[in-house]
């Protein structure tokens, strides 16, 4: 019998050389200006850019995949240190790069670290930015994407640094 198993999900390339992992998705796509990277520093990864709205932009984000290895977590885990902006955690169910994506929010407070959890019904069920009138149950061993994402006309820069993404039960 397993005890509080935890899945750790960092996702550090361990070669400093993050896009190997993380994929960049900003406005630019729809024609925004947004900018954003993502960057390993003292065992966290650090998403920074600048949110633009110019062009009809406003958002910027990295989504990488993940393998859950099917277990059965019903909490997922972030400690972080942010810049007080709100930034989205969103799941996919899916290895499509484009198409719904079950999506929360949390808010940072300025440097400072601080450790949210969320189970699979503070989640909901969005594409671009419209949350869908059906909601499938989200069950995180089906997840195959992970992303950040800043948006909701926060502009000008942000910096969010994560020390960890756990899979938990409980």
């Amino acid at each position: 019998m397993k005890t509080n198993p935890t899945t750790s999900l960092l996702l550090l390339s361990g070669s400093g050389d993050l896009t190997l992992h993380w994929q960049i998705v900003n406005d630019s796509v729809m024609g925004g200006l947004s900018t954003s990277q993502a960057y390993e520093k003292d065992n966290s990864l650090i998403f920074t850019g600048n949110v633009s709205l110019e062009n009809n932009g406003g958002f910027a984000s990295i989504r990488t995949t993940i393998n859950t290895n099917k277990e059965n977590a019903n909490l997922i885990s972030l400690r972080f240190k942010g810049d007080g902006k709100t930034y989205q955690l969103r799941l996919r169910t899916s290895q499509y790069l484009d198409g719904p994506a079950y999506t929360t929010s949390f808010e940072t407070i300025k440097d400072q670290w601080q450790v949210v959890t969320f189970s699979p019904t503070d989640f909901s069920l969005t594409y671009r930015g419209k949350t869908l009138e059906q909601q499938p149950e989200l069950t995180f061993k089906d997840v195959q994407q992970l992303g950040l994402m800043i948006a909701k006309k926060q502009q000008g820069n942000f910096k969010l640094e994560l020390a960890h993404i756990n899979f938990e039960l409980k």
